[in-house]
């Protein structure tokens, strides 16, 4: 298993960097497309579609909806990020009353429209950022990853109350307030990289707190969609390192939400 993480991290993490950083415009737009129609081929299977055909039809739906947005000139609008946004309201709400409301998602069709408003809003979240500029996409990259690496480590040395037992057991209140402590000091660092007044300093920190627990929604809510269909990983496309939704849960909520304060923020 250990091997299998090195061999894939070693082509996974250049491919990644090379596309993200390397790429702009159209593009950039295909190489995210690409990454979340993926994730929409392991989505169908959570909603429930294990057959081939049957998991194929919601990947070209999405991707007719991608090519539609970008066709429009709306990828870098901001309407669909507020439309996820509202979405992920939603998902909280099922969230935090697992498995009591679980009759409200479990057919197909709402987890595949549940599919839809996590993933079209990622796909314009990550061109928005990307517009903006490479240094505001790869930080809301660091702050999802060092919310992960914060919160497992104090997880594992101080962690003593459940976050949400019924979703994902190894979660704890004490791991996530681990992951804000060091996304905070993320947004300093940056600000102070960026040469931020005081005020949109200030703003920074505060968005990424927020982006930050909304986040850690994204990684309990594919937790949540695997434990119903009783699943270990969304798939096994990327062999030691599960499928890609596995990697990018976070992302699905933490970058249409950054897009938007980004957009609007006094740093912009």
């Amino acid at each position: 298993m250990l091997k299998q993480r090195i061999l894939t991290a070693a082509w996974l993490a250049p491919l990644a960097i090379a596309g993200l950083f390397g790429l702009s415009g159209g593009p950039f737009a295909a190489f995210t497309a690409a990454i979340v129609l993926l994730a929409a081929w392991e989505w169908a299977n959570l909603a429930g579609l294990d057959r081939g055909f049957e998991r194929l039809a919601p990947v070209i739906g999405l991707g007719a909806v991608l090519a539609l947005l970008y066709l429009a000139d709306m990828s870098l609008s901001l309407w669909p990020l507020w439309l996820g946004v509202l979405g992920w309201l939603v998902n909280l709400y099922w969230v935090v009353a697992y498995p009591e409301r679980l009759q409200q998602w479990r057919s197909t069709g709402m987890r595949l429209a549940m599919g839809l408003w996590v993933l079209a809003p990622a796909w314009v979240g990550f061109n928005v950022l990307r517009e903006a500029g490479a240094a505001w996409l790869l930080f809301v990259l660091l702050m999802v990853w060092g919310a992960d690496i914060g919160a497992y480590f104090v997880g594992r040395s101080l962690g003593r109350h459940k976050l949400a037992p019924s979703v994902s057991p190894g979660k704890t209140r004490e791991g996530v307030a681990g992951g804000v402590a060091v996304t905070a000091l993320l947004a300093l660092a940056f600000a102070a990289w960026q040469g931020l007044a005081p005020g949109a300093a200030l703003g920074l920190l505060v968005a990424t707190v927020v982006v930050t627990l909304a986040s850690v929604v994204g990684d309990l809510l594919e937790s949540m969609l695997k434990r119903h269909r009783g699943l270990k990983d969304s798939s096994r496309l990327l062999p030691g390192h599960g499928g890609v939704l596995d990697r990018i849960d976070s992302l699905t909520a933490a970058v249409p939400l950054f897009a938007l304060f980004q957009a609007g923020g006094p740093w912009s």
